[in-house]
């Protein structure tokens, strides 16, 4: 993984300390069934840039879970269609190299799902069979909303405390 990551309370760590972070958890309780989830959500800034951020969940199901976000911004993105790419390509580059950053670390068994911020219900509803389609082409499990809550609740959440923070103070 290439870049660094926030904790839920805002602590800075490096890519390796992030997959300590996710082992320790989950071998802290190893008998237990763990989804490692990835999504990402954004929010527009103007002139054609907006805000992503990237969130990894750590879910022990059943039983609550960590997160690890990441903050990035992207240019040259004229509509919401080109976006919601942009957004499931980050997720999708975010999972490759997780995958590849963990595959010799003997990591407890886990399921991987990617979350995207879409809804039948709204203007990204006739993305939903192309960006699950594209997920599905790269051998990862892909979840829309109601059930995208790595994108649409943990990511969401870092993006709309930046909008916040932005428009406070401006």
């Amino acid at each position: 993984m290439k870049a660094s990551f926030k904790t839920s309370n805002g602590r800075q760590l490096k890519s390796e300390e992030v997959i300590q972070e996710i082992k320790d958890y989950m071998k802290a309780d190893s008998k237990r069934e763990y989804k490692i989830i990835i999504g990402t959500d954004s929010e527009e800034l103007g002139d054609n840039r907006a805000d992503f951020v990237t969130a990894i969940v750590v879910h022990r199901v059943g039983n609550g879970g960590r997160y690890f976000w990441h903050r990035s911004e992207f240019d040259k993105l004229h509509t919401i269609r080109d976006r919601i790419w942009q957004e499931v390509l980050v997720s999708l580059d975010a999972a490759k190299d997780f995958i590849n950053f963990t595959e010799n670390l003997n990591l407890p068994e886990y399921k991987f799902e990617i979350h995207v911020d879409v809804s039948e219900n709204g203007k990204t509803g006739s993305m939903i069979k192309e960006l699950v389609g594209i997920i599905r082409a790269n051998n990862f499990e892909a979840r829309t909303k109601p059930n995208s809550f790595a994108a649409s609740t943990v990511a969401d959440r870092h993006n709309h405390n930046y909008r916040n923070l932005v428009k406070n103070s401006g």
